[in-house]
């Protein structure tokens, strides 16, 4: 098993949704690995959390990445966040993986779609957390 491949698989995803151009238009360049300081745009994406579990097997070392993408609107309904999270879907999941999302190290076998949770939060803005599961495998 080996965390090796996370920040590859995180870069990977950052630059893949940073010039989808159907997410770009609906949010610009606010897709965020770390919030920037100052005040936040109404709608916005961010990588989250990662989840890492071993998936080597007699060919090399592998790993399976649960990781979360989530989207931020100050809006008071859902839609623009809907929009958005749809957006994000579409540019991982039809990407090519060899080439549209491609790593600095490894290989990005399979990415997959989980589950989505979609909340109003106490200050009225809205999240919708997407998680996606990745097979990873160290050459």
């Amino acid at each position: 098993m080996t965390y090796a491949l996370s920040a590859a698989l995180q870069a990977a995803v950052y630059q893949r949704l940073s010039v989808d151009s159907s997410l770009v238009a609906l949010v610009g360049d606010a897709v965020y690995d770390a919030l920037p300081s100052g005040v936040l745009p109404d709608l916005y994406v961010t990588l989250g959390a990662e989840d890492v579990t071993d998936r080597s097997d007699m060919t090399g070392a592998g790993a399976r990445h649960v990781f979360i993408v989530q989207v931020l609107a100050q809006t008071a309904g859902f839609y623009a966040a809907k929009q958005a999270a749809s957006a994000v879907c579409d540019a991982l999941l039809t990407a090519d993986l060899s080439t549209d999302l491609a790593l600095t190290r490894g290989q990005l076998v399979g990415l997959w779609f989980e589950k989505a949770r979609a909340q109003r939060l106490s200050n009225g803005s809205r999240r919708i957390t997407l998680r996606f599961a990745a097979r990873l495998a160290d050459d």
